[in-house]
């Protein structure tokens, strides 16, 4: 008979601290399936979001790359804790919550922060698959070209845009170009003659649907978040144009100069007046860190200052956010200064973007800015020489070009005098 072996309480304590200890980690440490996933977003009214990501593992560290057509859009923010998955955003006040579940996808909501509430849309992410929309039925139209699209508001009345597609195939791509700015990098299928579109960014969740019909495209249907369905219908015209309609903002009569002082994102008052400002070109930016163009605007404007700041040209940039909580709108600018290394100041506006007064309190020498971005030149002697607004970003093909062109062209007219 063999004798009984007792351990002392204590350590008995430490055995089953140390394997709950191990447990724990284990937990903590659990990684999610490398690979390609399918993500869709429910709308309330049936309607479904649908974008891919690539999750990768690089040097112990998980990071996804959303795909919209050519762009990979790096999120490093994801954090696992047992089976939850945590997912920030790099732009924008946006974050996954999900649970990971037993064949590998992952199940939660998707949250954006808005002006006057956050928004949450159910969302599943499918592993394994890399194609974003199934084709059953041979492609029998082309939709490669340019068009003249008018959408239609939820109040019924016409909103004009130019589309430029490319299409190879059955696979699709291309945007939308409106007054304000475009829609990014799109990308689908035809389907027969039946088209889908889709991107998503953190801020754009947007499905366009149509039925092509030789020269005419019908039947559309726009997906964006949580708005309201907007009809949509298109004619191919390679010589479209989008309409000169939209009120320009300018200069009030007798003004030649803009005047204010707001603080950066440190809390430093920084004015226009400022030493740094005289005598040089200055560009100031009106943009939001809710705004995708301005996402696409900020990064080409980091790179051209980078290149002109020792040639007396400033860049200044007026962020004009959901709420006038200094701290809040701090954090999700700072995403946008961390992702372009952006070196130029960052100044914040006390007053909310849907301030219907925000002009009047802000910047009173202007007619109400309209557009975001907006992009101001001044002289070197500190007048307003340019107002532009809108942008057209690189998905937009060769009018990004073109808006490069004349970009550098001001500028170097601008220091030429």
């Amino acid at each position: 008979m063999k004798a009984a072996v007792f351990f002392p309480k204590s350590l008995v304590g430490f055995i089953v601290t140390v394997f709950l200890f191990v447990v724990n980690v284990h937990a903590q440490t659990k990684q999610l399936r490398t690979g390609w996933y399918r993500a869709a977003i429910a709308r309330e009214d049936g309607a479904v979001i649908i974008f891919n990501a690539e999750l990768q593992q690089k040097n112990g560290k998980q990071l996804l790359y959303i795909r919209n057509a050519t762009e990979r859009l790096l999120v490093d923010d994801i954090k696992v804790k047992g089976d939850s998955v945590h997912i920030e955003m790099p732009f924008f006040e946006s974050y996954f919550r999900l649970q990971l579940q037993p064949d590998g996808s992952l199940k939660g909501k998707w949250f954006k922060a808005g002006s006057l509430k956050l928004l949450e849309f159910p969302v599943t992410f499918v592993y394994g698959q890399k194609e974003r929309f199934t084709v059953s039925e041979a492609t029998t139209q082309n939709a490669t070209g340019r068009w003249q699209v008018s959408f239609t508001r939820p109040n019924g009345t016409d909103r004009p845009a130019i589309a430029e597609f490319k299409q190879n195939g059955s696979a699709l791509t291309g945007t939308f170009l409106t007054p304000s700015g475009d829609y990014r990098f799109l990308e689908g299928v035809v389907n027969g003659n039946e088209m889908q579109l889709s991107c998503f960014d953190g801020s754009h969740a947007y499905y366009f649907t149509a039925t092509i019909n030789g020269n005419e495209i019908s039947n559309g249907k726009f997906f964006s978040s949580a708005s309201p369905v907007e009809p949509w219908r298109a004619t191919k015209n390679n010589t479209a144009a989008l309409p000169d309609t939209t009120p320009v903002t300018q200069l009030k009569p007798g003004e030649s100069k803009l005047n204010f002082s707001f603080k950066d994102v440190n809390g430093k008052t920084v004015s226009i007046n400022d030493a740094r400002f005289k005598n040089k070109v200055v560009v100031i930016q009106i943009m939001g860190s809710w705004c995708p163009n301005c996402m696409d605007e900020s990064k080409f404007l980091s790179s051209f200052y980078k290149e002109y700041k020792s040639k007396r040209v400033e860049v200044l940039a007026l962020a004009y956010e959901y709420s006038t909580d200094f701290n809040r709108s701090k954090a999700s600018i700072q995403k946008f200064i961390k992702r372009f290394g952006i070196q130029y100041p960052v100044l914040i506006p006390p007053v909310t973007v849907s301030d219907e007064q925000r002009t009047e309190k802000t910047l009173p020498q202007l007619t109400p800015i309209r557009s975001f971005p907006t992009t101001i030149f001044l002289t070197k002697s500190g007048n307003v020489s340019v107002i532009h607004q809108g942008f057209f970003g690189p998905g937009t093909g060769h009018f990004y070009d073109e808006f490069k062109v004349e970009f550098y062209r001001t500028i170097r007219s601008l220091l030429a005098d």
